[in-house]
């Protein structure tokens, strides 16, 4: 088997567009969750989301800027990133073994919105005449393999929260198997719409305001958590074989050492600490990898009262009494849930973090839950040089658990 490295990251992301900026404001657990100012911003109960800071039209001409959601636009702008950051040469390279792999939870939802605003609430006879290819959930991963002319296989999974996590790992299977040579994988969301928000707040999620601060108002693992902010963005990294890495001098900022994949069948919503587990354990066996050489972990940590307890519960079914020793963070509390982007942005934080010999912090962490007894990381960010290993978690309604295994650099 292939041993695969990450030659490149792609951020465009509520915490900054790119690598350097995103870790800087994760570490120092700056926030990046606001008050949001629509006009149906009062309409909803807690009007907060983690938004980008990108102007599309600095990236794209207008005819075709037409055709592309948010959700492509911003998966489009990170590929570019992240092969500029690999130095690929893209031209030389057999653009048949490349393949493309995208994780997104709700696709072009700003378009779909949009389209049922014009048919319902306006009235109008006809839709735009793109609404389709703007509102479909493959269409980021289609535009960057026609931007690219990449011939490969052009693959999206929707697995909801563990989208991108899902995409990452089985770009890593066809890469080490050798099916092909180089990956552009990762994740992409834009369900800032009041459509999205209004469901994803009739479900009983979504955090309530901080009195005192409305950027700590996702607090994972704390006693008083009251749910996830959602958040847009995309995280796209370059996969390849170590190998072929090494000899082109590409930078490698990681390699990929194992993926999971297990399944909650028993609720459509409810996590379950047997799911999660298994999904821990099926990343160490398929890399052969010691629990013992796990020297971080990267949590789902969405801090919903379910997930975390459950989160927290599993991690010492895999660890037992290691697990008090390993520290854990969880950084959506700083640039909120991106569901199906969410796998691929935190790795990427993660990977980065290692890199640099430094711990992300979990932030508004101020009293634990009492089922939530692990090292947290809580509210500064931490010195270790040592740690070379991080395990990073992805867990989603519909039951589809993904958990990836990363070290820095490759040996």
């Amino acid at each position: 088997m292939r041993r695969i490295a990450v030659t490149g990251i792609g951020l465009i992301s509520p915490l900054g567009n790119s690598g350097a900026e995103a870790l800087a404001n994760a570490a120092a657990g700056r926030s990046a969750v606001r008050r949001i100012e629509t006009p149906w911003a009062q309409r909803l109960a807690a009007p907060l989301a983690a938004c980008v800071r990108f102007a599309a039209e600095e990236h794209f001409p207008m005819p075709r800027l037409r055709m592309l959601d948010r959700v492509s636009q911003l998966a489009v702008v990170a590929a570019r990133q992240a092969i500029g950051e690999a130095r690929l040469d893209l031209p030389a390279a057999d653009r048949r073994r490349v393949g493309v792999f995208i994780g997104t939870g709700m696709g072009g939802a700003l378009a779909t919105d949009d389209g049922y605003l014009s048919l319902y609430r306006d009235g109008c006879e006809r839709m735009k005449p793109f609404s389709i290819l703007t509102g479909m959930t493959n269409a980021p991963a289609a535009w960057i393999g026609i931007e690219h002319d990449l011939s490969g296989p052009n693959l999206t999974y929707s697995t909801a929260c563990s989208s991108a996590g899902v995409a990452i790992g089985e770009a890593w299977l066809r890469l080490r198997r050798g099916e092909i040579d180089l990956a552009i994988a990762g994740g992409s969301e834009a369900p800032l719409s009041y459509g999205a928000m209004k469901a994803w707040e009739a479900l009983h999620t979504l955090a309530s305001e901080d009195p005192r601060d409305p950027s700590a108002s996702c607090k994972p693992f704390s006693a008083n958590r009251s749910g996830l902010v959602l958040g847009e963005g995309a995280a796209i990294l370059v996969l390849e074989d170590g190998e072929r890495a090494a000899a082109r001098g590409a930078p490698v900022l990681g390699e990929l050492l194992g993926y999971g994949l297990a399944t909650d069948s028993c609720h459509i919503t409810r996590p379950t600490v047997a799911g999660q587990a298994a999904a821990m354990r099926s990343a160490l066996d398929s890399g052969e990898i010691p629990a013992q050489a796990i020297d971080s972990i990267n949590a789902h940590g969405t801090g919903t009262q379910a997930n975390d307890s459950v989160e927290t519960a599993a991690i010492k079914e895999v660890f037992g009494e290691r697990a008090r020793r390993i520290p854990v963070s969880a950084t959506k509390a700083v640039h909120g849930h991106l569901l199906g982007a969410s796998g691929a942005l935190e790795l990427s934080l993660a990977l980065l973090a290692l890199r640099q010999g430094t711990l992300l912090p979990t932030m508004h962490l101020e009293l634990p839950a009492a089922d939530c007894d692990l090292d947290y990381v809580p509210n500064c960010a931490r010195r270790d040089p040592g740690a070379r290993t991080v395990m990073s978690s992805s867990f989603a309604f519909g039951g589809t658990n993904a958990v990836l295994v990363a070290s820095a650099g490759l040996a």
